[in-house]
Parts: structure tokens; sequence; C-alpha cells
């Protein structure tokens, strides 16, 4: 039996701001509890509550499963989900539209992201943003932590890795694949190791960020997982830094695939066991939630998905396409 369309039905929602109820839903799927959505929303969580008790009462179907530990989207409420992201798209697009007929962008966006990334994979899009509204200018801030917003005045932070604070609006650009590479000095002549086993027993280089004392490593092909404890030769914050140990032939690392990209053709490194990689690593553009966005702020968040470095757009369709649409709750991309 066809279920019926949720839009029409929300205007039985009378006396109450039916895109309010829409957004709070998506909010608390995105920020994984009632109590992160109601943060990002500067409501209370029975507030949250109430309002999500309404629009179930208004579609006249369950969306949401609550344990708890979780929240868990009902078929229902998974149809609604994508429903409601249309529309808050299609809204937030004519607001964008609206306020900005005639308008010419000018004044100061202060933005935060991480050296590597801010310094290469996110230049391309910033001077795009640049370059369409000539009377904009952007502070640029390289550092690798999510700032606080209000206090120093940021408009939004680019953030490699996953976004834990749930007071944050996080909006997922993609993922960085992350390879196991070393310089062929370190192998001394011997073969490319193919197996976690081999690679135990290098000397390591560590990424202090993502990774410390203990690597993890996946399959491609099966999922098998191998771990391994690690005594790095080297710790550091820094990609750069790491990438040049490991040409020294310092140790072995694991790294961005896209930092690696000239090192890997020229044969200063090679890539070790490339069938087993790490994690990917998301990447997010964050900001403080507020119902009334800047006109910078909406245009910069446009620009920087529509002119996703190629790395991250194909991670991100990769992720979409493989992801079990029943388990996409406690995740933070909008």
């Amino acid at each position: 039996m066809t279920k019926p369309d949720p839009a029409p039905a929300l205007a039985s929602a009378t006396g109450t701001d039916r895109m309010l109820l829409v957004e709070t839903f998506v909010r608390i799927v995105e920020a994984g509890s009632l109590s992160a959505a109601a943060l990002q929303l500067g409501a209370t969580q029975p507030t949250v509550s109430r309002r999500l008790q309404l629009l179930e009462r208004t579609l006249g179907v369950r969306l949401l499963q609550r344990s708890t530990h979780a929240i868990r989207l009902t078929d229902d409420g998974q149809r609604c989900y994508e429903r409601a992201k249309a529309l808050m798209a299609t809204w937030q697009s004519f607001e964008s539209d609206v306020r900005g007929a005639g308008e010419e962008l000018a004044g100061t966006l202060r933005v935060v992201a991480p050296h590597a990334f801010g310094q290469n994979q996110f230049m391309e899009p910033l001077a795009k943003y640049l370059q369409q509204y000539p009377g904009m200018r952007v502070e640029w801030l390289l550092h690798d932590r999510v700032p606080d917003f209000v206090a120093e005045n940021i408009d939004c932070a680019i953030k490699v890795g996953p976004v834990s604070d749930p007071s944050v609006v996080a909006v997922k650009l993609g993922e960085v694949p992350r390879s196991v590479m070393a310089a062929p000095s370190l192998l001394a002549g011997g073969p490319v190791p193919q197996h976690p086993a081999e690679l135990a027993r290098l000397p390591w280089l560590a990424l202090r960020t993502f990774y410390r004392d203990e690597v993890c490593l996946r399959h491609t092909q099966t999922g098998e997982v191998a771990r391994f404890d690690i005594q790095p030769r080297l710790s550091t914050d820094g990609l750069y830094a790491l990438r040049k140990a490991a040409v020294l032939g310092l140790g072995v690392g694991i790294a961005s695939a896209w930092a690696l990209r000239d090192e890997l053709a020229s044969g200063q490194l090679v890539l070790l066991a490339p069938e087993w990689q790490a994690a990917p690593l998301p990447v997010h553009l964050v900001y403080a939630p507020s119902r009334l966005q800047p006109a910078r702020l909406r245009r910069f968040i446009e620009t920087m998905r529509e002119y996703l470095p190629a790395e991250l757009c194909e991670s991100l369709k990769q992720a979409k396409a493989g992801a079990d649409p029943k388990a996409r709750t406690g995740q933070k991309a909008r």
C-alpha cells in the first residue's frame, strides 16, 4: 500500500512552525540524540521531544525507535528523513535566493582550516568563492582544532576526523582515503610487505592526531581487520613532517592518499600491504547552529560543496552508495 506523501500532512500542524518540526527531526537524526539536537537548536530536550511527537502525530507514522543508548529510524522514518532533507535544502535555497536578491556580498569571513588541507585541497574552492564575490575578504586561519566560534568570532571551520561536539552543526564534505607507505630504502632491497603481520616488524612513524601506539587496518576485499601495537620512532602532528620523515627512510607511516601522490609516482615512496587500508577520515565543514545564517556563510558552504576536491567527491559518492539506510543515525553529516 502506498504511503501518503508527508508534505501535505504537515499542513495539519496548525499554530506550529512546520519547517521547525522538519528541521528538528533532521537534527535529531543527524546529531544522534534528542539532547544533542536540543543543544544545536538552542532548545530544551523536552521541547525537542514535543516537536518530534507532534510531527509523528501530524504524519500519522512512527519515525524513530528509541532505546536507552541509541535512536534508530523506522522504515517510515527513513523515508521521511530523505524527504525532510530535500525539503530543508529547498527551503534554504529559497531563503538564500530571496535574501540574496540583488545582494552584493561584502565583509570578512573567518575560516579555520587544517594545515595540510588548508594549504592544498581547499585552496581552489576558496579561490572560487573570492572570485565569485569580489567584495568579500577571507581570513584563512590554519590550525587543526575546532575553535570556540563565538569567543574567537569564527564563521566556520573545516575539520578532518570525527566531530564529537554535539553543540555544533557539521556538514559532511567527504572522506579521505589513507594508505600505508614507506621509502624503498627502508625495505633494504627486500620484498614489499603484503600483510599487516609483516608491517608490525618494521619501524614506525605516528601521526599523533589520528594514531599513536596502535594501527588498525582493514582488507579492502574481505573486510578482515588487523590490529597491532607500534612504538613509533617519531611522533608528529604534521602531515608534511610525517611524509618527509617517510621519504628519508625513518619508518612506515599512514597518510592521506592525496598527500602521497607525487612521491608515489616518483618512486620516493611505495605502498605497503596495498590491499589493506586504514579507515578513511571524514571531512566536515563545522559551524555554530543558528536559524539565521549570514549570507557570507551560506554562500561559502554552497561553494565548498560545489567545488569539492575530486578525492572527496568520489569518496562521498562511494560512501553514500555503500551506506545501509537503516543505520544512518548518530551521524552529524547534513
